[in-house]
């Protein structure tokens, strides 16, 4: 985990506010002095200096004790997906949009060959799951029912709902879906 520096994020936070450390001292009441300590982390601030800065910066609060994330670990390039293959289909693949499954929701792209499935039988997982169809048609046998979608549909599966996946048509299928939390 990385360590949050509520300091470089109030220095950063005043310096796009285009304040210096005297403005913002009389706007919030607290002393500059104490303002410079806090911005160098010599200091740490109260609560209620938290709040006062928060106010007058116009920034919620909890944004100070967020630490910045490379961006280039937000971003899968095509090239370098993570995929899920199955031994006894190699032609099937589940391929990971997001960069993991560390996250509160997963991404996923599934490309299912003319007539083939997801699975032999129907399977649930206890996540949420919302799916888009991308291109071709697909035969979703969710429960008890038979739901035919084609290319721009999409349908939500709620948790522990046994599902599985076909594709009826002769092209490839392939199907975006979202599951919160991540299953796979």
């Amino acid at each position: 985990m990385n360590e949050v520096d509520i300091s470089k994020n109030i220095t950063e936070y005043r310096k796009r506010k285009k304040m210096t450390i005297k403005e913002l001292a009389n706007l919030t009441g607290v002393t500059p002095s104490l303002l410079s300590q806090i911005e160098k982390g010599s200091a740490n601030p109260s609560i209620n200096t938290l709040k006062q800065i928060s106010s007058v910066l116009d920034v919620p609060l909890f944004n100070f004790f967020i630490s910045d994330v490379p961006t280039e670990s937000l971003v899968v390039r095509k090239d370098s997906r993570k995929k899920i293959m199955f031994p006894e289909d190699d032609s099937f693949a589940y391929e990971l949009l997001t960069p993991n499954s560390k996250g509160e929701i997963e991404l996923m792209l599934m490309k299912i060959p003319p007539q083939g499935a997801s699975s032999k039988e129907q399977f649930s997982h206890k996540g949420e799951e919302v799916a888009y169809v991308i291109k071709g048609d697909v035969r979703l046998h969710l429960m008890n029912s038979v739901i035919e979608l084609n290319s721009g549909d999409s349908v939500k599966i709620p948790p522990h709902s046994s599902h599985k996946w076909e594709n009826v048509g002769n092209c490839d299928c392939e199907v975006i879906f979202a599951v919160t939390p991540p299953s796979f």
